[in-house]
């Protein structure tokens, strides 16, 4: 949809009939961009990857650990084994059990770990929301551009059907 010659103010009043300054923000970078015949930057994961540090991704890998089926299950059975060994197992080889019934330490690690994860997974879960922000922008972006290339399309087609019937006005005549 590059319009040559156009400026984005020009594009304001042809498309939608308003001034150039009367927009908002976005819808400004749109037509500057549709004047300028330029492209969407980079997809929404393309850009919170471009951005993103050490500590985010890091929070990215533990939530998605901590958030599986499979970290459950683990994590289902190391309790259980826990439980078994302090219980049952060292006590019949004759040894006391490090942490007995009713496993306080234990407890104190499941405690800390919630402690450290819970931040963490939140952490992740914000970078997604930024990452969702950047999506429902482009979304945007895109919607505009379509809606303002169809408004183009339909006055080249209304110009079109003027001019035909201009045609067969003066044929007729």
């Amino acid at each position: 949809m590059h319009n040559p010659g156009r400026t984005p103010e020009q594009l304001a009043e042809d498309l939608l009939g308003r001034r150039f300054e009367e927009l908002e923000a976005e819808e400004q970078n749109v037509l500057r961009r549709i004047a300028a015949g330029t492209l969407i930057d980079l997809d929404a994961d393309e850009e919170a990857a471009l951005h993103a540090r050490y500590p985010d991704r890091l929070a990215d890998n533990v939530a998605a650990v901590g958030g599986s089926w499979s970290f459950i299950i683990a994590f289902g059975v190391v309790l259980v084994g826990w439980m078994l060994i302090n219980s049952r197992i060292l006590e019949a080889f004759g040894l006391h059990p490090f942490d007995a019934y009713p496993y306080i330490f234990l407890n104190l690690m499941l405690s800390m770990l919630a402690a450290i994860q819970a931040p963490v997974i939140m952490m992740s879960q914000n970078r997604q929301s930024a990452k969702d922000r950047i999506a429902a922008r482009h979304d945007y972006e895109v919607n505009l551009r379509t809606q303002l290339e169809i408004v183009r399309l339909q006055r080249r087609f209304d110009r079109l059907l003027d001019h035909l019937a201009q045609e067969r006005a003066v044929t007729k005549d």
